[in-house]
């Protein structure tokens, strides 16, 4: 795609949003669907007017995998995997065999559907897949996202769905197609299909703790995997097997994993921040097998309500781990992620069971909503709670405040995927002379040509 032919960066209204949700929101509730978001009807739909759903993937990593053995795991429905594209050939047949151990019988992948390269998405949705995965790394969801509406299939897709404010807005912009169009859109973010996550939120939002004044999310945890750099290994390639350290891939831990916990409290107030400031920095992963991104970041993000979330996400080895939501009130408070409401002498007041598999019960729901004609949509849930990881990143990055208004308008790209076609092309981001990759610098400028600090 060229540039004058993506999404205009016309400013995103607020209330606007706001009001849009709202609609979203009552919509499905009205129809009783088992996924959140948007959801219409078509009563007595059969899939394609068929009784297989034919599943796609595109990007058959680890995630990608799971979800689709997942879904094929629906007792609603007949689910196979019927094509797969991945940039390389040996993740793609690991991941076929993996399917066919865990799902036999339910693999039909004939040789002429199983696509590779940087241009196999392409190809797949030339396919007669019904419903695609898109579980490459995120820096490749806004343009896979809108190659497949576009080929009319329905669509998975892994969080975050965007690394970048103009990959958020080209996310939006697809999702009212998809609405036009009638197709599905579900995206990762499973505590909002987790049964005692939904009964807790909905209880909050009805005032079991009163007024909500401070929220507190965690992502802390040890440091991840990393692979070592092949002889003679084109730059892209190696950072496409090492996507969690480059920004342009991952859009930052911060984005890629922390986006959970961020999401449960945009959820809980129906809502987004309209600010953020943080601090962040590389204490322990410094060298260039680690790419570029932060290894700590801490952002108080604010509400329009006043309400204030904490927000903490750390990868280093030995240091204190936690990953939870909580949120205090007028009257008590929440350990959302447990389901346990307190009153405020720390008296039990109500358990809502213990956590479910929402990674496994995204994909069911999916496929019982298609089953039932039932066309869900968490497209624009999924881009919101997107930019409000990346608007904690701008926030770390730059050591700003930063409004929520100019950081989704903003033009600050981390790269431009589209206009990579080989693993032999010049890679968004290089070595330095040093040996080192470019690590932002708080205080100093980062892609910005913004005023941050005016009206902050």
């Amino acid at each position: 795609m060229n540039n004058d032919q993506r999404p205009e960066a016309r400013p995103t209204d607020r209330r606007e949003f706001l009001s849009t949700t709202s609609k979203t929101i009552a919509a499905g509730a009205a129809v009783s669907a088992i996924g959140l978001g948007a959801a219409t009807v078509n009563a007595g739909m059969h899939i394609a007017g068929s009784d297989t759903l034919k599943v796609g993937i595109i990007g058959c990593g680890g995630r990608g995998t799971g979800a689709v053995i997942q879904a094929m795991g629906s007792s609603h429905a007949n689910v196979e995997l019927s094509a797969a594209a991945d940039v390389f050939d040996g993740r793609m047949n690991t991941m076929l065999k993996q399917c066919d151990k865990e799902r036999p019988g339910k693999v039909n992948v004939a040789d002429a559907n199983k696509f590779v390269g940087l241009d196999s998405y392409k190809r797949l949705l030339d396919s007669d897949v019904q419903l695609v995965v898109l579980a490459t790394p995120p820096g490749f969801r806004p343009l896979h996202f809108e190659a497949a509406i576009e080929a009319g299939k329905h669509v998975f897709m892994e969080k975050p769905v965007a690394v970048d404010a103009p990959g958020v807005r080209r996310v939006l912009k697809t999702n009212e197609i998809a609405k036009q169009k009638n197709l599905a859109v579900a995206v990762g973010l499973q505590r909002r299909h987790e049964r005692a996550y939904r009964e807790t939120i909905r209880q909050l939002q009805e005032g079991a703790i009163g007024e909500l004044l401070v929220a507190r999310v965690y992502w802390n945890q040890g440091t991840l995997w990393t692979n070592a750099r092949r002889r003679s290994e084109p730059e892209v390639s190696y950072q496409l097997r090492n996507w969690l350290y480059f920004n342009w891939l991952s859009g930052d831990h911060i984005v890629e994993q922390h986006i959970h916990n961020l999401d449960v409290i945009n959820w809980l107030m129906n809502d987004f921040p309209v600010s953020a400031r943080g601090m962040g920095g590389r204490q322990v992963r410094l060298g260039p097998e680690h790419g570029q991104i932060f290894d700590h970041h801490m952002v108080e993000y604010e509400y329009a309500s006043g309400l204030k979330m904490i927000s903490q996400c750390r990868q280093i080895a030995g240091c204190w781990t936690n990953v939870s939501e909580s949120v205090f009130g007028s009257n008590g408070y929440c350990d959302i992620n447990s389901g346990r409401i307190f009153d405020l002498k720390g008296n039990l007041v109500t358990d809502n069971g213990l956590r479910e598999a929402g990674h496994e019960l995204e994909q069911l729901d999916l496929v019982e909503n298609l089953s039932r004609g039932i066309i869900q949509n968490e497209g624009e849930y999924g881009a919101k709670s997107t930019m409000t990881a990346i608007l904690g990143r701008l926030a770390t990055y730059t050591g700003k405040v930063i409004p929520w208004e100019k950081a989704i308008n903003s033009n600050i790209s981390v790269a431009d995927v589209d206009a990579l076609a080989s693993l032999d092309d010049k890679a968004p981001v290089e070595l330095l002379e040093s040996g080192e990759y470019p690590v932002p610098v708080p205080g100093s400028d980062w892609k910005t040509h913004i005023d941050w600090d005016a009206d902050a």
